[in-house]
């Protein structure tokens, strides 16, 4: 099977970034999406070009167009916000994004009214139905189909401090799982999700989707859900690691991280440079390790097997990217990263608020719910 990879301009930039409809007094998941969707629909049109249907009724999506800079990415974003919020304030609902909610429960959701929908949750059955979770991803363009494979195999050095940073589902059903991010874990139970393989050649990745397609695993090469993939129509590789990011101020600096690591192994493949890429093992437990620890994990960071706190090796890493954030011009949205490491990563402010409000996880929501009005993270002392 022949995959066409369409070069985009190097490093443009876009993202997706999943929110949850919750209800104003009780902060319980609330499955008004197609109200929301109908209301923001422009005239004549089918569909709001950037506000978007997803799995679950409870769910809506805001993506944005092909940006050269992550400056342009919120303002995108935020204006679609703008309208979200201007629509379901008269209804009492409200948004907020996290890997998960803490305590609404995946049972009494409902599914959107679609045909991929419904054959998603035909086939993957009980572990479909629990997929009451949240993301970001960030797609950033690349002009050569020869980088796709490298780039992403190289991402993986970093998939883990991505996930620790963005970490934000240390409940379920009201439950604290120990984790801070319940979603990863979660969501590598379907088909086709979780961890990328590691192919050599663009041919084997035609094979292995040849194969899913011969044997009925997928119909479309989207149904290849793994953490980090290519994006052969748009021309991008798709970071998909992230839990859901409360705050435009996160999004960004997610985004901002994506966007110079990506532009960094573009620029050293340039270069004639062979980037690193980790033994499969190692990037299985890396991914375990920031799930269940977030921003206290020790990573590995090669095939000898060396460690280190992910914090100290994120901090070194946006001094070694500055160059090239001032390069794109995201200098201030990578430095984000930094108030991520100072405030705690969402899952350390859930459990922080937790904490002060006696167990309350209403109070968690109403917290996440403030956030995302805000902007940026709320520090857990204030």
């Amino acid at each position: 099977m022949r995959i066409d990879f369409t070069p985009s301009r190097r490093s443009t930039v876009g993202a997706e970034w999943e929110l949850a409809l919750v209800d104003r007094r009780s902060g319980e998941l609330s499955s008004v999406a197609e109200r929301i969707l109908e209301a923001v629909r422009p005239d004549g049109q089918r569909e709001h070009p950037k506000i978007k249907q997803e799995l679950l009724l409870n769910t809506i999506e805001i993506i944005t167009g092909v940006c050269e800079t992550v400056g342009e990415v919120a303002a995108d974003l935020s204006e679609s916000l703008e309208t979200v919020h201007s629509v379901i304030d008269p209804l009492g609902v409200e948004v907020f994004c996290a890997g998960t909610h803490p305590f609404s429960q995946w049972y009494q959701q409902k599914v959107t009214d679609k045909a991929r929908y419904q054959k998603l949750i035909d086939r993957t059955q009980w572990w479909g139905r629990q997929m009451l979770i949240y993301g970001v991803h960030v797609h950033v363009g690349l002009d050569s189909r020869e980088k796709v494979l490298p780039v992403l195999d190289a991402l993986l050095n970093y998939a883990p401090h991505l996930q620790a940073l963005s970490a934000s589902s240390p409940y379920w059903g009201a439950e604290d799982t120990g984790y801070a991010s319940n979603r990863a874990l979660m969501f590598q139970q379907l088909p086709t999700a979780g961890l990328p393989f590691q192919f050599r050649e663009w041919a084997e990745l035609e094979h292995y989707v040849d194969d899913m397609f011969t044997t009925g695993v997928i119909d479309h090469f989207s149904e290849i859900r793994w953490d980090i993939r290519p994006a052969p129509h748009f021309g991008t590789i798709e970071m998909r690691v992230c839990d859901g990011l409360p705050t435009l101020a996160e999004v960004s600096a997610i985004a901002a991280l994506t966007q110079c690591l990506v532009d960094d192994f573009s620029e050293r493949l340039d270069r004639g440079e062979e980037l690193p890429r980790l033994p499969p093992w190692h990037v299985q437990e890396n991914k375990w390790r920031a799930a269940r620890y977030g921003l206290d994990a020790i990573v590995i960071l090669d095939a000898a097997g060396r460690e280190r706190l992910v914090t100290d090796d994120v901090a070194d890493l946006l001094d070694r990217l500055e160059p090239v954030a001032r390069r794109l011009d995201c200098v201030a949205e990578l430095r984000g990263i930094e108030t991520i490491l100072k405030h705690g990563a969402s899952y350390q402010r859930q459990r922080a608020v937790a904490r002060e409000h006696n167990g309350s996880l209403k109070a968690v929501v109403a917290s996440l719910v403030a956030e995302m009005r805000e902007g940026s993270p709320r520090c857990p002392e204030s």
